[in-house]
């Protein structure tokens, strides 16, 4: 284990245990589990959709629009 991740898991052990849940499911996606895909709404499944289709399409939003879509949240 590197010392990073070891200073990291140091961290997390003094957090509560739920919020040491939420850290480890976070790392077990970012490794690879093969866990189960989190559930979509049905109600967004159409936006979540068109949102895969523009990416095969590589479509993708400027910095300039990511940027104004963050400013609205400083609103």
């Amino acid at each position: 284990m590197s010392k990073l991740l070891d200073q990291a898991l140091e961290a997390v052990r003094r957090l509560p245990a739920d919020t040491q849940d939420e850290i480890a499911r976070a790392m077990l996606i970012l490794a690879g589990n093969d866990s189960e895909p989190e559930a979509i709404d049905p109600a967004h499944l159409p936006d979540v959709l068109e949102g895969l289709a523009q990416a095969r399409r590589r479509q993708f939003a400027t910095d300039a629009e990511v940027e104004a879509a963050f400013r609205r949240f400083d609103q």
